[in-house]
């Protein structure tokens, strides 16, 4: 099969390619549980690190189309808890495409190993959205609202929050109600790691010191929030594409401005990533997952790619892409 010729043989982990509804290729790769040599499925649910922050985004959408929000409302005017030093007048746009400048409790630009953020704080302790708080209540500012674009974990955490404030429902269980049930995802959700349901692949890091892989129980939140960690399948990402896609879960004009460039540098929406400007997608990495999905909007085709090992997923999504007619 000329798309397996591009798989690197450490590759762990599901592959689907879908173009106009049908499927071009489909493949499994490596364990799910190593060391019972549990293999990978297509169905096989994995975790999608920061790829959730699509679905926080499509449910904040789905709250403007239903007035009960708009872009420009402030955190001030949602949320009940003291702000400190964090500029009450930050608007749902700027959470939305990242240029808030709120404190970011993972600040990746200058941050590299998620994992480090629990040597002083247990990550079991991660429960729920609001568990995220303390990491970055009392931090200043890191630039001034709406100066410039800069990724931002804690800004998804708090649309979470918002989500939870307008609705009175823990937001995993208001997207659960208003996207996954509605575009029949019915392998995806928030799991506890203490408490994966069945057909979920155990992520694994690469252990230098003791030689082989351990799990990363340890090195991530024990539940997502809003900023990610969301367990899915490739057919569920392509249940959700082709619901969105079809207006299904916002209207055509917020569908337009999710897919649209939102900050100068061009390359962001509204919780979506834009390659070449255009075709949205979404991404996580975290220790011991990385995953990747693109619709291309021309040829109509979604590529979706889950690892339940650290790899170079869009690199592979490249080798892929450029097999397709």
């Amino acid at each position: 099969m000329e798309f397996e010729k591009v798989v690197d043989k450490s590759f762990n982990g599901v592959i689907s390619i879908m173009q106009n509804g049908r499927h071009l290729y489909q493949g499994a790769f490596g364990y799910a549980d190593m060391p019972n040599q549990v293999p990978n499925e297509i169905d096989t649910k994995f975790g999608t690190a920061s790829a959730g922050k699509v679905f926080v985004a499509t449910a904040i959408l789905g709250l403007i189309e239903k007035r009960l929000i708009d872009f420009d409302t402030t955190i001030g005017d949602i949320l009940q808890f003291d702000l400190k030093k964090i500029d009450p007048n930050i608007s749902v746009r700027q959470l939305l495409n990242h240029t808030s400048g709120i404190p970011d409790y993972f600040d990746e630009s200058v941050m590299s190993d998620y994992e480090d953020l629990w040597r002083d704080f247990p990550n079991y302790k991660i429960r729920k959205s609001s568990d995220l708080i303390p990491l970055f209540i009392d931090k200043p500012m890191m630039y001034p609202r709406g100066e410039r674009f800069q990724y931002n974990n804690t800004g998804y955490v708090v649309l979470g929050l918002i989500i939870e404030a307008v609705t009175g429902e823990p937001f995993d269980t208001y997207i659960g109600k208003t996207i996954f049930e509605p575009c029949n995802m019915t392998d995806t959700g928030y799991f506890e790691l203490d408490r994966l349901p069945a057909k979920c692949a155990y992520s694994y890091i690469c252990d230098e010191e003791k030689g082989g892989y351990r799990t990363n129980i340890f090195s991530i939140d024990a539940k997502g929030s809003g900023a990610g960690g969301a367990f899915t399948t490739a057919p569920d990402v392509e249940k959700f594409w082709t619901a969105l896609l079809d207006e299904k879960l916002v209207c055509s004009e917020l569908l337009h401005l999710m897919f649209s460039p939102q900050v100068d540098a061009g390359c962001y929406g509204y919780g979506v990533w834009l390659l070449n400007g255009k075709n949205p997608s979404f991404q996580g990495c975290d220790p011991g997952v990385d995953f990747f999905t693109c619709y291309d909007l021309d040829k109509r085709t979604a590529i979706t790619i889950l690892s339940n090992m650290d790899y170079t997923v869009r690199k592979l999504y490249k080798d892929l892409y450029a097999i397709i007619k």
